[in-house]
């Protein structure tokens, strides 16, 4: 293919990604009060009834300051929720994108790419939903007693998406790899040689990317990433040995 071709190959593979995305907002935006309360589980289940009153209902509740915030935040959350949805699609287009530079022996790992990347991405965003009720009381109870932690939509909603991304990113460490490795970008014994190095970098990124800073966030992060460069490394040898194999 022709620097062209390349071009017009990327604009089709980027519109058919912002359409879905679209696509993907309008759902969100549809079921944007199912949404809501599923992310708001998180802070219910901090907060519980220590606020109480009526000017804050039942203590669950999210505190406006501004008549535009109820429309930013189902904006937000109509985006970030389309962002989500269309993972599969972003992640089929990538490939299709790439395909065209590899053999065709690499090219029957498509399906196992998708696959695996929607898998690691919902574990990750599994793993963040399930960790924010922990960063939360840890960062609300820093502060002592006479603090009283009432958030507004975007703050809160913010954290939960960024929280969710990061850990979503995070997980897809060890697809990159595994990746690099099948096409003979990286090799196993080079992975295996910057370990150390490695371990200090995955730690430094965690800090960098979760909102939170909270050691439980940074440990409950950093653990599976590190296992995953384990996996990576596994998944590369195992595949240099059977190339060798068919070779020999």
């Amino acid at each position: 293919m022709s620097l062209l071709e390349h071009l017009i190959e990327l604009r089709r593979r980027l519109l058919v990604s912002i359409l879905s995305v679209c696509v993907g907002a309008v759902v969100c935006w549809i079921l944007y009060p199912w949404i809501l309360d599923f992310l708001l589980e998180p802070y219910c289940k901090v907060q519980g009834e220590s606020v109480g009153g009526d000017m804050f209902g039942d203590g669950c509740e999210l505190l406006v300051t501004d008549p535009l915030e109820p429309f930013s935040v189902r904006m937000m959350v109509a985006g970030y929720g389309g962002l989500a949805l269309s993972i599969p699609v972003l992640l089929w287009q990538i490939w299709r994108f790439v395909a065209p530079g590899l053999y065709r022996r690499e090219r029957r790992w498509a399906i196992p790419f998708v696959g695996f990347g929607v898998l690691l991405f919902t574990a990750g965003g599994a793993l963040a939903y399930w960790s924010i009720p922990r960063a939360l009381g840890f960062l609300m109870d820093i502060g002592g007693p006479d603090l009283v932690s009432v958030f507004s939509p975007a703050k809160y909603l913010g954290f939960v998406v960024k929280m969710t991304i990061a850990f979503g990113i995070g997980f897809e460490f060890p697809l990159v790899l595994v990746f690099l490795q099948l096409v003979r970008v990286l090799h196993h014994r080079q992975l295996r040689n910057v370990r150390r190095y490695a371990i200090v970098g995955i730690v430094a990124l965690v800090a960098v990317l979760t909102p939170s800073g909270d050691p439980f966030t940074l440990l409950i992060l950093s653990v599976p990433m590190l296992l995953f460069y384990e996996l990576a490394i596994l998944v590369g040898r195992a595949h240099d040995r059977r190339r060798r194999r068919n070779r020999d």
